[in-house]
């Protein structure tokens, strides 16, 4: 088990997710974005805001994945 915080996942706290897999993690950061979202949570809202720019590049948002994918993979398992 690994863990990354919502700040290391382009978030705007930092909220730890612990998760086996980076797919886990990263449904884990989703679902918490779109809780932050219904609060209207200003930080988040901005970071989703930068979020959003970086996907309009399919070729930035898959280097954005494949870099967060080796920062996972090279995190200590948790003890």
């Amino acid at each position: 088990m690994k863990t990354m915080t919502c700040k290391q996942l382009g978030g705007a706290c930092d909220k730890e997710f612990h998760a086996e897999t980076f797919e886990e993690i990263a449904e884990m950061s989703k679902k918490h974005g779109g809780e932050m979202f219904q609060q209207k949570d200003a930080a988040h809202l901005m970071a989703m805001g930068e979020m959003s720019e970086l996907m309009k590049s399919p070729q930035a948002m898959g280097e954005w994945f494949v870099n967060k994918r080796k920062e996972f993979d090279a995190l200590p398992d948790d003890n």
